[in-house]
């Protein structure tokens, strides 16, 4: 599935940004400025707070995706009538001048 291989491309590459920060945060570990310690909490702060919001968003979408996917699954002449009637109605929305 194409949207599977975007999720998966998007969570790898948030991963990556997470294990930069994390690796700037420990190579900054030695340094004694005031400024750059508290800009360093600040980081491991935020760091945090992204790599849980980064989980619980990713439970989420993949939760959304695998219903919808079920729902395609089980319905898929509805899903095609309802893309129709969309399809329709935007064509009937953009024709309009």
């Amino acid at each position: 599935m194409h949207n599977e291989g975007h999720t998966q491309d998007m969570a790898l590459e948030m991963r990556e940004i997470i294990r930069h920060s994390q690796a700037l945060v420990e190579a900054t570990a030695d340094e004694v400025d005031e400024r750059v310690g508290k800009v360093r909490e600040a980081l491991k702060e935020r760091l945090n707070a992204a790599k849980d919001k980064y989980s619980e968003l990713n439970g989420h979408i993949g939760d959304k995706l695998r219903a919808t996917d079920e729902l395609v699954r089980e319905k898929p002449y509805h899903v095609m009538g309802g893309t129709l009637v969309l399809g329709l109605l935007l064509g009937w929305m953009l024709g309009r001048k």
